[in-house]
């Protein structure tokens, strides 16, 4: 059974969540503060989970604190990450995309279907380039076709 550790301070929010993946086939640990969701983490290991949903706006510790945690443990590292939050500014959505999230939605503008959709791509085949990557990776591969082509 595919494992999801969600992040999530909004009880609202994080049922909903929890529901829907649940009826999808995965099985839920909820953290409702930054620091409960790396000690989580860090609790069950490199095989502990199959995908965190973190939410950036938390009590204790920010997602953008528990980026970094997975990002300092080499057996957290390869954690396939969405970030689900209110934040949409372009610094917070490329710092966390730099951070080490794999995939960002802002909660206003994903249906939960979108969500699980992702969640079960990333558990059928790992991780994956998200948008943001495949658009810098594209325009670094025009700008290396440009700079040949000047030579």
């Amino acid at each position: 059974m595919k494992k999801v550790l969600i992040a999530e301070d909004e009880l609202v929010l994080l049922k909903v969540l929890k529901e829907r993946f649940e009826d999808a086939g995965w099985k839920v640990s909820p953290a409702q503060n930054g620091e409960e969701a790396i000690k989580k983490l860090e609790k069950a290991g490199q095989d502990g989970f199959d995908l965190l949903i973190l939410d950036l706006l938390m009590p204790k510790k920010s997602g953008f604190e528990v980026l970094e945690a997975i990002k300092e443990n080499a057996e957290l590292v390869d954690l396939p990450i969405i970030v689900l939050s209110n934040l949409g500014g372009d610094d917070d959505i490329k710092k966390a995309i730099k951070l080490g999230a794999d995939d960002y939605y802002v909660k206003s503008q994903h249906p939960m279907s979108e969500i699980i959709e992702k969640a079960e791509k990333f558990s059928a085949g790992g991780r994956t380039l998200n948008k943001r990557e495949e658009e810098g990776e594209k325009v670094k591969e025009k700008e290396s076709v440009a700079e040949e082509a000047r030579k």
